[in-house]
């Protein structure tokens, strides 16, 4: 174990209503001081993580001594980004000392120990098991397993247990919702809506900046905090007489490759290169052994890389980790550098509308069966049945390696935290 301790504090702005609300629900006197769960749900930027890590950390500390806490987050990457980094610069502001063992993962506070637990899929409940707690954190917990949420509850067998859970809206049908959103008086919870204007430390131009960066579904659940449905076109802001253009010389200053690999299904190499400001789909090869009724091997795959690439310098070949033969051969060669793909479906959806909402990528007119599948990119409804938002898995080879490219290249260091 080592002393871990930030000379950088916190810079606290005022609070707004709501977030004192949440803040001071548990203090003795409070109509609220009885719940067991607080679940703060809406827009991203709209102040609820904060001021739950505030409220948890405060309630901790005044109510438990030599007790087991737990924090939880999609990753330990994004809890430590998003909730560990903050918590020691808000400890350090009110000069509360603390232990940060960054090897076993864990915090200790005057005698309170503060585990930290990824939420990635269903086994990851397991590393739960046998801890007793007193409380948890749970940061996106949208993003989480249901047995991991329904584990974490019952490990808070501690006698004044409560749950803190944050998270922006998904699917109306999502267990979150249904299962303790709408079940809120029958499971004593509390439950509170933020949006942006409960964030008093947030302009009305970046307010205005965030609104323009989303459309559709993403509109509606992450600037007006709305458990709705997504249906139909992905990506429904896409428009050619915005993102098409003509297949014209520039003088592109980058060059990226992004693929998606398919035995059977197609594969797709797109082409990227920068201009200015923004990235253009410059060209697209696009082969389905199902459709020419013979498939190629690996190496037919690389010779055809070559050819398409001719004489540009490509600063990576951004490929989807599980294609492992085809990555083994680009390797192999030596010619290619590879850099493997963030593979997050929503994440890299989001962050595509996003892309093309700022007018970041546009796409030459000669790259035809991007624009067949941007038409045909929808929503999958038996998935959405189960509270889960998925891709139908059909004309979507184009899209993913658009995905690959945006969400590795062009949002490599913004991650989950532009939707908190």
């Amino acid at each position: 174990m080592r002393k871990k301790k930030q000379n950088k504090g916190f810079k606290f702005r005022p609070f707004s209503i709501k977030q004192k609300k949440l803040l001071f629900f548990w203090e003795k006197g409070s109509p609220f001081a009885n719940k067991d769960i607080v679940i703060a749900d809406g827009a991203i930027r709209s102040g609820k993580t904060i001021a739950m890590l505030c409220s948890f950390v405060r309630w901790t500390l005044k109510h438990f001594n030599n007790e087991n806490f737990i924090l939880a987050g999609k990753t330990i990457g994004t809890l430590k980004k998003n909730v560990i980094g903050p918590m020691q610069q808000i400890l350090n502001s009110w000069g509360i000392k603390y232990e940060y063992n960054r090897s076993e993962n864990y915090i200790t506070i005057s005698g309170n120990t503060y585990y930290m637990y990824d939420a990635n899929n269903e086994k990851s409940q397991d590393r739960l098991q046998g801890l007793t707690a007193a409380g948890a954190l749970a940061d996106e917990v949208a993003l989480f397993p249901q047995n991991f949420v329904d584990q974490m509850i019952g490990r808070c067998s501690v006698d004044g247990a409560k749950i803190f859970m944050n998270c922006n809206p998904s699917s109306p049908y999502h267990f979150v919702k249904i299962e303790f959103i709408d079940k809120a008086k029958e499971k004593n919870i509390l439950y509170m809506h933020f949006t942006m204007d409960d964030n008093l430390s947030l302009s009305e131009k970046v307010k205005e900046r965030f609104r323009r960066m989303f459309s559709g579904v993403f509109f509606k659940r992450y600037i007006l905090g709305l458990w709705v449905q997504a249906q139909g076109l992905i990506y429904d802001m896409f428009n050619e007489s915005k993102h098409k253009v003509q297949t014209i010389i520039r003088d592109y200053k980058e060059f990226y490759i992004s693929c998606d690999y398919g035995t059977q299904n197609a594969t797709v190499f797109l082409l990227w290169g920068k201009y200015l400001d923004k990235w253009y789909l410059i060209d697209e090869y696009y082969y389905s052994g199902r459709d020419k009724g013979k498939q190629k091997t690996d190496n037919e795959y690389y010779d055809d890389l070559i050819n398409f690439v001719g004489n540009r310098r490509i600063k990576a070949v951004v490929i989807d980790p599980s294609a492992a033969s085809f990555i083994a051969v680009i390797r192999k060669n030596g010619k290619f550098k590879v850099k493997q793909a963030k593979n997050n479906v929503l994440e890299g959806i989001r962050n595509v509308s996003s892309a093309l909402n700022d007018l970041i990528i546009q796409f030459n007119d000669k790259c035809t069966n991007t624009f067949k599948e941007f038409f045909s990119y929808i929503w999958d409804e038996k998935s959405i049945e189960r509270g889960e938002d998925k891709p139908v898995k059909i004309m979507d080879h184009a899209m993913d390696a658009i995905r690959y490219f945006v969400n590795t290249i062009l949002y490599k260091n913004c991650g989950v935290s532009v939707f908190k």
